[in-house]
């Protein structure tokens, strides 16, 4: 051994430079085995600390929860939100508010009564380090509750997430077969923010700016317009807002867009958000337009309304008939940037919410949510399915129903699902080859319904279409039979349930709302119902088929005149020549209206006064026209006209809106059509 290690070293005394190379090696598999160990040992100690866990504090009033992000504290036992404490902003809420007037739900109930839905109970639902979730529950009683609280009990949910800055709201509630029969106007949660933090409102991607304050809306800093939500800015603190006006409703949106709005609070580059990734808790269907955020600022999330249908929606709950259903969730979100000047902030807050949402609509349905009355996917099902349309005077084959819209919603007459509030709906849009799957519905029994742009009517299938978890109800190939009696004599407008395409006048230059510059928000200006009177000064509108042109010639709504401080019935003409008449055939006037608002459409026919040949009666309550909306409630009549009563030559229907104690009471058409006697 021991000449072993002389000849060795013997070697390596020949050849340093060899000795030097094997050193060079060992020292290299060293430092790298070492630097191997390190970089696991940061990396194991950067998952650890990639973000703090979710903790919970309790007090006797209150609770706190905290994941490092944000801070949200809730007051026990009512379960209204106190605070979220996020970046820099101790609380984004309003300080200066009562407790119940900064984070809460509320609801109203039969005769414009209203509770804040203020619970008596605190459970602690789960308590984890990646998650805790609460529940508020109160129970109503018949004993104490009755006349002072809706009728109805309610569990209130909070869940804030590790490494998810906000925090995740939705309700469960409840009915019994005992308690008293109630209508629900109005449920939703309401956030109050920071007064003097934000500033700038964005609803979408064009309608974003800063908005007018809270106290711009008193009397001393406007005028208050036809309503009390519509004001004229006189004296803004902001004096960039003067003589712009200001209206909730100027800032309402369909329920299938409306899933992502909020405020920006410039100075901190702070967002806050209320994402809504699905919209199947929500009433009337994808069209049910309702608010999103106003100034306060104050930020909505609506799940019950009668806005833009009126109390054809307000639903009536009986007593003798359970009910329960959960609302959301949905996720108050926060976000930051790095203040600039040029306020690129603002366009990162707004990016960074929408990629947010698109997150949160592939997460859904959560998988986190603890409430058995929330189904996860592995509880849901699919229906899937071809849409065609047949309509023999427009094409001898079927035709796709590209971009339908099909939907699941509870079991009713066809088109009910406008009006339906108390379950759940589930709506996509169909592909080009009429195609759709509706995915991840509830358990339960339903209707399928769908309506198809450029068609009038709605489509009902014949039959329930029940859903069970796991499964995949493929229904085939549907066909749709859109009314129609025979050929298309002549028409107007686009069968598309709005009067988007009609004429919508310019806004009077003194009632303007600079955040609806955009064409496709035009209809959302204040005063437009006073514009026909402007646009007709000395008659009402006459329409020649065949020379009139409906986006120019057709006024959006048809309204009662203004002359002076009074408002008078209008009557609407459609002149058109047919050159032969068969006059023991039936003719058919497909009238298809976007909205009615207590209003009554009397039609006569080549005779303008006497007995009307068909009168809608008294209908609507959707006040669209006031609240800027394109449409309320669509309504088909398909109107019987016998071919005695049209002549060969010259003819005149004749519309009379006969209702006209105020400027609202009024109408919109979606379409209308003549069609000649089946051939």
């Amino acid at each position: 051994m021991m000449e072993k290690v002389v000849l060795l070293n013997q070697t390596h005394s020949r050849h340093p430079l060899l000795w030097l190379i094997i050193i060079f090696q060992f020292s290299l598999l060293f430092f790298s085995a070492f630097s191997a160990e390190i970089t696991a040992r940061k990396i194991l100690k950067d998952k650890s600390k990639k973000s703090p866990k979710v903790r919970l504090e309790k007090t006797d009033e209150k609770v706190i929860i905290n994941n490092g992000l944000v801070e949200v504290t809730i007051e026990k036992p009512t379960g209204h939100l106190l605070g979220i404490k996020y970046k820099g902003i101790d609380n984004v809420l309003e300080t200066e508010n009562d407790n119940d007037n900064r984070g809460y739900w509320d609801i109203v109930w039969d005769h414009e009564m209203y509770d804040k839905l203020a619970t008596r109970h605190v459970i602690i639902i789960t308590e984890s380090d990646e998650l805790v979730e609460l529940s508020f529950t109160r129970v109503w009683n018949k004993t104490k509750d009755h006349g002072i609280s809706a009728p109805v009990s309610v569990d209130k949910r909070y869940i804030v997430r590790r490494e998810v800055p906000g925090v995740y709201m939705y309700g469960i509630f409840k009915r019994r077969k005992c308690f008293p029969h109630t209508y629900i106007h109005q449920l939703r949660i309401v956030f109050k923010l920071k007064e003097d933090k934000f500033h700038f409102m964005a609803l979408s991607d064009t309608q974003q700016r800063i908005m007018p304050r809270r106290e711009d809306r008193e009397h001393s800093h406007c005028q208050v317009l036809a309503y009390p939500e519509a004001v004229l800015l006189t004296n803004p603190i902001n004096p960039k807002l003067k003589g712009e006006v200001d209206d909730k409703y100027q800032y309402s949106i369909e329920s299938k867009d409306n899933k992502l709005h909020g405020w920006i609070a410039d100075h901190d580059a702070v967002g806050f958000w209320i994402i809504t990734p699905s919209d199947e808790f929500r009433t009337g269907g994808p069209h049910k337009q309702d608010l999103t955020s106003h100034v306060g600022p104050t930020a909505l999330s609506m799940f019950v309304s009668n806005h833009y249908t009126g109390k054809d929606i307000a639903e009536f709950y009986k007593e003798g008939v359970a009910w329960k259903k959960a609302f959301g969730p949905v996720l108050i979100y926060l976000n930051s940037a790095t203040f600039d000047h040029a306020h690129r902030y603002r366009k990162s807050l707004w990016k960074d919410a929408k990629k947010r949402l698109s997150k949160e609509i592939k997460s859904w349905p959560y998988s986190f949510a603890a409430s058995k009355d929330y189904p996860h996917a592995d509880h849901r099902g699919e229906v899937s399915g071809q849409l065609l349309v047949r309509d023999k005077y427009l094409h001898k084959q079927l035709m796709k129903a590209k971009s339908a819209f099909v939907g699941l919603a509870a079991p009713g007459r066809a088109g009910s699902w406008q009006i339906e509030g108390k379950g759940y709906q589930f709506w996509t849009q169909t592909d080009k080859a009429g195609r759709f799957s509706i995915k991840n519905v509830r358990r339960g029994k339903y209707n399928l319904y769908a309506w198809v742009h450029g068609f009038i009517g709605n489509y009902k299938l014949d039959r329930n279409v029940s859903v069970h978890p796991g499964y995949k109800n493929n229904l085939g190939t549907l066909i749709y039979d859109p009314p129609r009696s025979g050929p298309t004599l002549w028409e107007i407008g686009i069968p598309d349930r709005t009067a988007a395409e009609f004429f919508i006048p310019d806004p009077n230059p003194t009632f303007v709302n600079s955040i609806l510059n955009h064409d496709d928000e035009k209809f959302k200006q204040y005063g437009l119902w006073d514009r026909y009177s402007d646009t007709y000064p000395h008659h009402d509108l006459v329409f020649k088929v065949g020379s009139s042109n409906y986006s120019r010639d057709w006024f959006f709504a048809h309204v009662p005149r203004r002359t002076g401080n009074d408002t008078k019935a209008t009557i609407w003409k459609i002149k058109f020549k047919l050159q032969e008449v068969n006059k023991s055939g039936k003719y058919t006037l497909q009238m298809a209206l976007a909205g009615a608002n207590f209003a009554e459409v009397q039609v006569r026919i080549n005779k303008p006064d006497g007995s009307p040949h068909f009168t809608t009666n008294r209908i609507g309550y959707d006040n669209a026209v006031a609240r800027h909306g394109i449409h309320g409630l669509y309504r088909l009549y398909s109107i019987n006209v016998p071919g005695k009563g049209l002549r060969g030559g010259n003819n005149t229907i004749f519309l009379t809106q006969t209702r006209c104690k105020d400027e609202f009471m009024a109408v919109m058409y979606d379409y209308i059509r003549l069609e000649g006697p089946a051939v």
